[in-house]
Order: C-alpha cells, then structure tokens, then sequence
C-alpha cells in the first residue's frame, strides 16, 4: 500500500486500483498508464509541482495538455510560477517521478485541478508509484487534496 492508497482507505473514499507493467525506458509515464490500461488520455492526469519561489504546489491537469503556468499563477493569486526540480518534488511529495500522486503526500500542497477533469465521472491519477494508478471522482480527489479547487489551467 503507498501513502495515498492508505490515506483514501482511512477517509473511506471510494476508488478504484488499476497496476500495469511499466516499462523502465519510458519517460512519458501519463501516456503510458493510459495506453496500458486501455483508457482515455484525456481522463488520465498527471500530477505536476510548481513553485513561487517561496511555496510549492501541486497542479493536475491531463497527460493529453500542458499546464499553463500563467493561468495557474492567476488561481493561486502568485505573480509568477516555475515548474519543481524533480528532486524538489521528489523530496516534498516522498514519491519518484512518474509516481507522483496528488495524495498521502510528506507535506500537504495547495492544489489546482483543470476543470476539464469535471467532464468526468471517473479521473485517475498516480497512485504513489510508477505502474499504479487510482481511478476516483474529481470532487473526491480535490476533498482529499490540501485546498483542491477546479480552475482553467491547461495549455489552450
């Protein structure tokens, strides 16, 4: 069990688990899950931290966009954000790249999910480490997110 499985087990939250064979030579771990678990790109959402320079946050968008940093600056009232390091993401979240999951974080990060993710019943995101992923409602991911709230911040 990762951290983010026990902390929806603890809240009683319903969600799904989905495992596949991740492949070690590939990089673009969204679009993998998707292809391996025969879903839709577009409801599968990768979890991404940004940084003010002075506090980090954790952004969800879908692995089919980009984020827009400037959008995302917007909804959290910063003037300017820069994409994490991987070993800053890697040391505030306690997961490896390509697991990182928007739950059972170290340290709990206010969090933005593109409001794409209400067209769905269902969105899956990492489920803490690489070759796992949940599948749950939007609304029951951001009531487990530290602050999580809707907002348009995908690259148009």
């Amino acid at each position: 069990m990762t951290p983010a499985i026990n902390q929806l087990k603890k809240a009683k939250v319903d969600f799904s688990l989905h495992e596949y064979d991740h492949d070690p030579s590939c990089k673009n771990f969204g679009n993998e899950a998707a292809d391996k678990l025969n879903l839709q790109p577009e409801e599968v959402f990768k979890t991404l931290l940004v940084s003010d320079d002075k506090l980090f946050f954790v952004c969800i968008v879908p692995v089919t966009g980009t984020l827009n940093l400037k959008r995302a600056a917007s909804a959290l009232k910063v003037k300017k954000l820069r994409m994490a390091e991987p070993k800053e993401a890697e040391r505030l979240t306690g997961y490896l790249v390509g697991g990182i999951s928007p739950l059972g974080q170290k340290k709990a990060l206010g969090t933005l999910i593109d409001q794409s993710a209400l067209e769905y019943d269902k969105i899956y995101v990492s489920g803490g480490k690489r070759g796992l992923d949940i599948g749950l409602s939007p609304q029951d991911l951001a009531a487990q997110c530290r602050q999580g709230q809707f907002s348009d911040i995908r690259e148009s």
